[in-house]
């Protein structure tokens, strides 16, 4: 274990200071992102997307639950898998109560390729009662949206995976998100985020971040707390072996 320097504390309260310019320039491009976001063009769905739900069929436009914003996690899990990504998993594990999301008129629902029936099973499993999950299998809402790749869908607009990283000649289900504004009885498609761009949704990993330690995975900087690249640690939150005891 990489153990920091020990100061006294004037000295790291000047460092801490020095640190906190850095961290208030940070949430200042964050909003400056924000609203550059805020701000992108619109583009109208006309596609008539029909997916399975525990009500039976549903048109995109019911995903939204008479709301005026649609939030899609776009969760990674095949027709012939038993079980879902546990990457995928561990963002819904980090999803809050969703009444702070209807309070701002805004519904979240997850997509996937597989069956109904394992979706349904799966949401039992991980115990998340109060999160909708419907199968995209029978339409071509994956592949539309970028989250499938097969060998006609290399790429989704901006998303050019040729040269890439450890994207390339991946054939799959991929991670993301994306959000939809209705307004007028029209749906429009406002935002789309993939790979890391994922990220912010990953609860555990801000905490992780506040810590000395941090995420404790090779590529962090500095070196020597890491025990395997990226997310190898990570479990379904029912598949971690037994803690040691503790003395």
């Amino acid at each position: 274990m990489r153990v920091s320097e020990v100061v006294t504390q004037e000295e790291w309260l000047a460092a801490r200071r020095a640190l906190l310019e850095r961290e208030k320039e940070l949430t200042r491009l964050r909003d400056a992102v924000a609203a550059e976001r805020r701000s992108l063009p619109m583009v109208e769905v006309t596609a008539d997307y029909v997916f399975d739900g525990t009500g039976g069929p549903a048109r995109l436009a019911d995903l939204f639950e008479g709301r005026r914003q649609l939030l899609v996690y776009h969760f990674m899990f095949e027709p012939a898998w038993d079980a879902g990504c546990p990457s995928c998993t561990f963002i819904i594990d980090n999803v809050g109560h969703q009444s702070h999301l209807h309070a701002r008129d805004t519904t979240l629902a997850l997509v996937s390729r597989a069956p109904l029936a394992r979706l349904e099973a799966y949401r039992r499993r991980m115990g998340w009662d109060d999160i909708t999950w419907y199968s995209s299998g029978k339409s071509s809402f994956n592949l539309d949206y970028g989250v499938t790749i097969d060998a006609t869908h290399r790429s989704y607009n901006f998303r050019d995976r040729s040269g890439e990283d450890g994207w390339v000649g991946w054939s799959g289900d991929m991670p993301g998100v994306s959000a939809f504004l209705r307004a007028d009885d029209r749906i429009y498609h406002t935002y789309s985020a993939y790979e890391r761009g994922v990220e912010p949704l990953m609860g555990t990993y801000v905490w992780l971040d506040l810590t000395a330690l941090g995420r404790q995975e090779d590529w962090e900087q500095p070196p020597g707390n890491g025990d395997g690249n990226g997310m190898s640690w990570l479990h379904r939150h029912d598949e971690y072996p037994e803690p040691s005891p503790r003395s």
